[in-house]
């Protein structure tokens, strides 16, 4: 009975060692598969706040600038062409592309010989007609006179005619003696129209001389021209381009052979899309004579000058768009035709607009506001101009203050740190004097991270070690932290 209990004694401790190793072996398995299976616990998140600059919004009146490109050409552009065909037996000194001639000047001069013989030749023929007119005159005075005579003629014939008449009445005189009267009297009267007639031809034969003399003037007067036509001169003063005749050279009529330039009247020639056009044109439909300035870019000098539109061009051109505007230069020194120049346009002026940073606004024409507590808020603009890295805008926002450059990670409710201009932003202390509780904090944290090479670890090991810590590498090892 004694053995029996004993091992029943034995048999129940074996069964509860065996139990309780069961349970241990179960408690040491789940506590290592419940380690293995949970995640790191996360460090509490905490709310980025962004630096950001902000402006105020302030409405007012600006001037908007429109930028185009145009050329410069001269206002003044002359084509000197040969009146007549011959050899060139002069050039003036500074006949050459680019020569400065005045006003006057003698520039070309052409063989005169074949012009001069035509001048004589047209003075003999003006010398005969004058002397034509002359001889004719005289023969008109002569015919007048033989008609004079010839009327003193007749009037004797005439009287013989009555008196032998008055003697056949009287019974003195005979027939025949009548009828010879008479027929001597018609013969007189007869060499009076005779007289006559030819005073008439006297008269044309002046009117015919007076006529070719004339034309003999004409001829003489366009031989002139002609040879006044073989000396070209400046017709004003400039500069001398494209030329294309040497001395002793044969030219034609008409050939060209240069080009004269005024290089102190300048335009520039510029066109503008019919949308900036409109914002030109005034009440009436005419475009604003506004100010304009051209710069050249000449090895890295700009050369500028200022200008004023004064026309548009007639039609708007075959296959382009827009207007073709002009302008005329002031005082354009440094400026030639030719040249490829940047043209800015001023614009009408805008009442109650808002001058922006262009990365202010987006595509949309939304803008990003600081609102309460430091949060952004979002609002809309209408956009009027964009001049360079500004934007002219008109909306509810004035006074408000708006985040001058947006970003991907800004939007609507999110926590921002501004930055006025103006105002310095404070800045942290740059070396920190740490508690001993928060720094075996560090200390333990950098001595865990199996991820940061050993002698980077030495290196902020060290840094933590000083009674004074810098900040940055405080606060960077904070943020890897979570607090």
């Amino acid at each position: 009975m004694r053995f029996l209990r004993q091992s029943m004694i034995g048999l129940f401790l074996a069964a509860v060692t065996l139990g309780l190793l069961v349970w241990a072996v179960q408690m040491v398995g789940g506590a290592v598969q419940d380690r293995m299976a949970d995640s790191p616990a996360a460090p509490p998140a905490r709310e980025r706040v962004f630096s950001v600059n902000v402006v105020t919004a302030v409405a007012g009146s600006q001037t908007p600038v429109l930028t185009s490109f145009g050329e410069i050409a001269s206002r003044r552009t002359l084509e000197l062409r040969a009146a007549g065909a011959g050899r060139v037996i002069a050039l003036a000194d500074g006949f050459e592309d680019g020569g400065a001639i005045t006003a006057g000047d003698v520039l070309v001069r052409i063989d005169p010989a074949d012009a001069e013989s035509e001048v004589q030749l047209a003075q003999s023929d003006v010398a005969d007609g004058e002397a034509e007119e002359r001889d004719a005159a005289r023969g008109l005075v002569l015919a007048r006179d033989e008609l004079l005579a010839a009327q003193e003629q007749a009037e004797l014939r005439v009287r013989a005619a009555n008196r032998q008449n008055d003697l056949v009445t009287r019974g003195v005189g005979t027939t025949a003696a009548t009828e010879t009267a008479e027929l001597a009297a018609s013969a007189a009267r007869q060499a009076v129209l005779a007289r006559r007639q030819a005073i008439a031809q006297a008269e044309a034969r002046v009117d015919q001389s007076a006529t070719s003399t004339a034309r003999y003037e004409i001829a003489l007067d366009e031989a002139q021209r002609r040879l006044d036509d073989t000396v070209l001169l400046a017709p004003f003063t400039g500069t001398l381009s494209e030329t294309t005749v040497v001395e002793g050279r044969l030219v034609s009529a008409n050939e060209r052979l240069a080009e004269l330039l005024d290089p102190d009247d300048l335009e520039v020639s510029f066109r503008l899309s019919t949308a900036q056009y409109v914002r030109l044109l005034d009440e009436s439909g005419d475009i604003v004579k506004a100010d304009v300035t051209v710069t050249l870019d000449v090895a890295g000098v700009d050369l500028a000058a200022q200008g004023r539109i004064t026309r548009t061009s007639a039609a708007a051109g075959e296959g382009v768009t827009g207007r073709l505007v002009f302008a005329a230069l002031e005082a354009p020194a440094g400026f030639k035709p030719g040249d490829f120049v940047t043209v800015l346009v001023q614009e009408p002026p805008l009442e109650n607009v808002i001058l922006l940073p262009a990365s202010a606004v987006d595509a949309s024409g939304a803008v990003l506001l600081l609102g309460d507590e430091n949060r952004l808020e979002a609002a809309s603009v209408e956009v009027l101009r964009r001049q360079g890295d500004h934007v002219l805008v008109r909306g509810d926002i004035v006074g408000r203050e708006v985040i001058e450059t947006r970003s991907p990670l800004l939007g609507e409710g999110i926590a921002v740190k501004p930055l006025r201009k103006g105002v310095e932003a404070p800045k942290g202390p740059e070396m920190l004097e740490l508690s001993e509780d928060r720094r075996a904090k560090l200390v333990a944290f950098v001595e865990g991270n199996q991820r940061m090479p050993q002698d980077a670890k030495a290196r902020v090991l060290a840094q933590l070690a000083q009674a004074q810590v810098p900040a940055r590498v405080v606060q960077r090892i904070e943020s890897r932290m979570g607090g």
